[in-house]
C-alpha cells in the first residue's frame, strides 16, 4: 500500500495532468462517435465535449481518480482484449493462432482486409479478428458465452454490477452493416463457422459492457498485476495469458497508429469509439482516460496526450528506467510535449528525435 507521501505526489501528478488537458486543441478532433449515430462532426457536439476523466490503479491496489470518473460510457472495441483473453483461456495458442493471428495490419480498425497468406484477420484488436475471438469464447449458448466475457469484465475491474446496456446494443444491431459484411465475407472465407447473425449480436453485446474510467483503471492495473485484481485480490486468468495480451496490446491495440503509439507512449493500450484508452504498465499500475473527442485514427485526442505525458513525460515509458519514474518513484518530470496541429498525427515526434541539419542516419 502506498504511504501518505507517495499517495500525496501520485494525486498530485494526476490533478497536474488533468488541469493540463482539460482544455483540448478542437483543431485535432475530427468527430465524436455515438451508438446508432455514428460518427459525427465536432460541430454538432453537446456536453461530451468537456466530458473528461483520468484515472490510476497501482498493482499495490490504490486508485487515485480526476474529472468524471463515475460516468458510465460503452467499451465498445476495448473489449476486444478481454475477449482474446478469455479465447486463449479456452484454447491452445497455437489453435488461437491458426485463427487469428499477432501481426499490425496497418489498417482502420473496421478494415475489410485479412492476412492472404496465413487466411486469418491479422490480429484480434481489429473487428475482423474480435469476430474470430468472440466465436472461440466457449459455451454451450451465446447467452452463455456472454455470462463468461461478461463475468471475466466482472472481475477485472472487482465490480459484479458491471453490465450490458441493452439501448446501446439495440441501437449497435441497426447500424452494424459493416461488420455484418466483414462476417458474411468470413464466412464465406470459411474463417468463420456457425450463424453470423447470432455471432454479430454476441459481439456487439460484448462491445455495449457499461463501465467507468474508474472501473476501466481497475481492469488495466489488473493485467498490470498478471491478471490479479489487486484490489479484490481475486485472479482472472492464469499469469501467462497477461504476457500474451499484453505483447498483442503493445503492438495492435492503437490500430493504424500502432506503431508510432509503440514508439513515442511505449505502453501496451486498446482505445475505443467511445473515447476510452485503457493502458498498462507492467507490473506498476493501470491507466484509465475518457474524453470522447476522437483523432483521425478513432482514438481520444485528450486521451492520447493524457498517456503520452504519463508514459515519456513523467517517465512510465515500458523501456524507462525506474530512476525516471516520476509517479510511483523519485524522479523528476521531464519537459511538456511539442505541440501539435491538425496536420500532425495525435503523437507528435519530439524535437530531440528529428535529425538535425547536415546529419545523415544509416
Amino acid at each position: 500500500m502506498a504511504g501518505t507521501a507517495e499517495s500525496a505526489r501520485i494525486s498530485a501528478r494526476l490533478n497536474e495532468l488533468y488541469e493540463r488537458h482539460r482544455s483540448q486543441d478542437e483543431t485535432r478532433v475530427a468527430s465524436y462517435y455515438a451508438s446508432g449515430r455514428g460518427y459525427y462532426p465536432p460541430a454538432e457536439a453537446g456536453e461530451e465535449r468537456d466530458r473528461f476523466a483520468i484515472c490510476l490503479a497501482t498493482v499495490g491496489g490504490e486508485l487515485y481518480t480526476a474529472g468524471d470518473h463515475d460516468v458510465p460510457f460503452p467499451l465498445q472495441s476495448i473489449s476486444k482484449v478481454f475477449a482474446y483473453a478469455l479465447a486463449l483461456g479456452d484454447h491452445r495458442l497455437e489453435d488461437v493462432l491458426a485463427r487469428v493471428g499477432v501481426e499490425p495490419s496497418g489498417d482502420a480498425f473496421n478494415s475489410i482486409v485479412f492476412d492472404e497468406r496465413h487466411h486469418r484477420p491479422y490480429n484480434p484488436m481489429v473487428n475482423a479478428g474480435a469476430l474470430v475471438t468472440t466465436d472461440l469464447v466457449r459455451g454451450s449458448s451465446s447467452t452463455r458465452k456472454l455470462e463468461r466475457l461478461l463475468g471475466l469484465m466482472q472481475v477485472c475491474a472487482g465490480d459484479s454490477a458491471l453490465h450490458v446496456d441493452e439501448r446501446t446494443v439495440g441501437r449497435e444491431i441497426r447500424s452494424a452493416d459493416r461488420n455484418r459484411a466483414t462476417a458474411y465475407l468470413m464466412r464465406a472465407e470459411r474463417m468463420l463457422d456457425g450463424d453470423v447473425e447470432d455471432l454479430l449480436k454476441l459481439y456487439l453485446h460484448q462491445c455495449s459492457v457499461q463501465v467507468s474510467c474508474a472501473q476501466l483503471a481497475v481492469m488495466a492495473a489488473t493485467l498490470a498485476n498478471g491478471c490479479v485484481n489487486p484490489i479484490t485480490g481475486e485472479r482472472a486468468l492464469p499469469r501467462p495469458l497477461a504476457r500474451d495480451v499484453l505483447s498483442v496490446m503493445y503492438t495492435c491495440g492503437m490500430y493504424d497508429a500502432a506503431g508510432q503509439w509503440a514508439y513515442e507512449v511505449g505502453v501496451p493500450a486498446k482505445s475505443g469509439v467511445s473515447g476510452g484508452i485503457l493502458a498498462v504498465v507492467p507490473g506498476k499500475l493501470g491507466i484509465g482516460v475518457w474524453s470522447p473527442g476522437l483523432d483521425v485514427y478513432g482514438n481520444s485526442v485528450r486521451g492520447v496526450d493524457v498517456c503520452y505525458e504519463i508514459a515519456d513525460r513523467l517517465g512510465l515509458h515500458v523501456f524507462a528506467g525506474d530512476d525516471e519514474d516520476a509517479v510511483l518513484g523519485s524522479g523528476t518530470p521531464g519537459e511538456a510535449r511539442p505541440s501539435v496541429t491538425s496536420e500532425t498525427p495525435s503523437i507528435a515526434p519530439r524535437q530531440d528525435r528529428r535529425p538535425r541539419a547536415g546529419r545523415h542516419r544509416t
